[in-house]
């Protein structure tokens, strides 16, 4: 009973933070994500360094460039920079590559696996900065963010809820044993359901394009768990981090929303 308190209150609090921060301001939800991303990066190069048995720890220019491409990405977003800016991201990538020639003893894998966790954690989170401007530039707008989060979180707890009353086929049980197609399924049905609704409140998009939006959030939500899973089972933990009691770690929190947001921002600027 405790643990559901303390699921239940952290819970409450994380979604005070995260929504909270997207409607007092943009630049509010950039300084808070870029915690998120200090931490997520964290989290990963320690996953992957018991996974991989990398011959070193992450070296701190790692975070400081990290965080450089967060800012970038998440400024140019928000129109705070030129989007030509972003080509810097190119020269530090191959400043970080010539960086791993001159340790003692220089590794691929502490290459591939800087690189991967920028693409797997920090583009991410920099592209939600631009979800504010789907339409006027001038005005930021919080509809789709919001909507993001609403539908990850529904798919989320309602794929928990069916699985746990009717599930019987496994989705992929050597990477998730406990995640099953049946739970999948309700999850989609009832995030559907949840488009609607905010089709109702929200009009930057319209009936059809949220139900579509929906189908491509649950389904890339639903790989980015999986992805999730299959790193911490290489790396043998149950979860990625401490900092949500009753959750995990940002990567435990954020796994659908790391493969959910790139592909939200390609459906929103193709529509």
């Amino acid at each position: 009973m405790k643990d559901i308190y303390i699921r239940t209150l952290t819970g409450i609090v994380f979604l005070v933070i995260v929504i909270g921060s997207i409607v007092l301001n943009p630049l509010a939800f950039l300084l808070v994500f870029s915690v998120f991303t200090f931490i997520g990066l964290k989290e990963f190069y320690r996953l992957s360094k018991s996974s991989n048995k990398l011959s070193s720890n992450a070296s701190p220019e790692y975070y400081i460039f990290g965080m450089l491409i967060y800012f970038i990405i998440g400024l140019s977003g928000l129109g705070y920079i030129d989007v030509r800016f972003s080509a810097i991201i190119f020269v530090i990538l191959f400043i970080q590559i010539a960086i791993e020639l001159y340790r003692k003893d220089p590794q691929w894998n502490n290459i591939t696996t800087l690189i991967t966790g920028y693409i797997y954690i920090v583009v991410p989170f920099g592209l939600m900065n631009s979800l504010f401007y789907t339409g006027s530039i001038d005005e930021p707008q919080t509809g789709i963010l919001i909507g993001m989060f609403v539908l990850i979180w529904t798919s989320d707890v309602f794929a928990y809820l069916t699985g746990s009353m009717f599930g019987k086929h496994k989705l992929m049980e050597r990477v998730s044993p406990k995640k099953t197609w049946e739970g999948s399924l309700g999850g989609l049905i009832f995030a559907l359901i949840a488009a609607y609704i905010l089709s109702l409140f929200v009009n930057q998009l319209s009936l059809f394009e949220w139900i579509s939006l929906s189908a491509v959030i649950v389904i890339s939500g639903t790989l980015g768990d999986l992805v999730e899973s299959l790193l911490k089972r290489n790396a043998g933990v149950k979860d990625s981090g401490t900092i949500f009691p009753g959750h995990g770690g940002v990567l435990d929190r954020f796994d659908a929303v790391i493969f959910a947001t790139p592909m939200v921002f390609v459906f929103i600027n193709l529509l």
